[in-house]
């Protein structure tokens, strides 16, 4: 009879998954097995004299060096860390849309394989091994973090904005193309405006992390508040090691803060 429903077979309230449970199994047992191959001693880590270690360590980054001069110093190794994030991130926005074109799949399959080949090997070395490698081969300072930054971020940027132009409508590219609109053209006007927040979005994103990555890359001689950090603690000066603390703490929130507005400002 139409109108009525065929009653339903009951089920359990949890169908049984054999591919999920070994899958869990197999998880408890990775970390069952590292810590066991790691060794750890748990009651000396949460021992008396374990957390009077720690404190007397604590202590000895307070109070922090405000002296005129050491401010002065550490302002300058945050802005040298700022110029590195934005200068890696800006050449790795340019070199990853070019790189995203052929990666799109628009210039062939055999271009979009080389592209995404290119890619992932840059965005599968960490930018620390990326710093080491370009400190060796430009020296120490700025401008071998600026590259290692470049190049692992352009492996990531590339991907993301690949797959952005993957996803854009092809229509008002198309439509330009049909009324005689050169490829370039086209491209600019029909497929680049609908792409566009969204990349700026993901280069902001990257300058947030970049911001943090240009910190640590000091400690393998790339400049900046990293290389301060390292120099004074390998002397043993927390004093002067928490000022630099808090200055890379300071820059974070603030770059965090504009990236927020700039983002909000884009999305009305």
């Amino acid at each position: 009879m139409s109108g009525t429903r065929e009653p339903c077979e009951p089920r359990g309230a949890i169908d049984f998954c054999l591919s999920c449970v070994l899958t869990s199994a197999l998880l408890v047992a990775a970390v069952v097995a590292s810590f066991a191959y790691l060794d750890i001693d748990f009651p000396a880590l949460f021992s008396h004299e374990a957390a009077t270690s720690i404190g007397r360590f604590a202590a000895s980054f307070f109070p922090p060096d405000l002296a005129p001069g050491f401010l002065r110093k550490t302002a300058w190794g945050a802005l040298q860390t700022f110029a590195v994030a934005v200068v890696g991130t800006l050449l790795a926005g340019v070199a990853g849309l070019l790189c995203a074109l052929p990666a799109s799949g628009r210039h062939g399959a055999g271009a979009a394989r080389l592209a995404r080949f290119v890619l992932n090997l840059l965005r599968s070395v960490p930018e620390l091994v990326w710093a080491t490698l370009m400190v060796l081969a430009a020296g120490l300072g700025p401008f071998a973090g600026v590259l290692a930054l470049a190049l692992h971020t352009t492996g990531v940027l590339g991907r993301l904005f690949a797959e952005a132009i993957e996803n854009a409508p092809p229509q008002p590219e198309q439509s330009l193309v049909d009324a005689g609109c050169g490829a370039v053209v086209a491209f600019v006007y029909g497929t680049l405006p609908s792409v566009w927040p969204q990349s700026v979005a993901y280069g902001l994103y990257r300058l947030e992390m970049n911001i943090r990555m240009a910190a640590v890359l000091g400690f393998v001689g790339a400049g900046g508040l990293g290389q301060m950090l390292y120099y004074h603690l390998s002397i043993f000066q927390q004093a002067q090691a928490a000022t630099v603390l808090i200055a890379m703490f300071v820059l974070v929130l603030v770059v965090d803060a504009l990236s927020d507005r700039l983002r909000a400002w884009m999305e009305r």
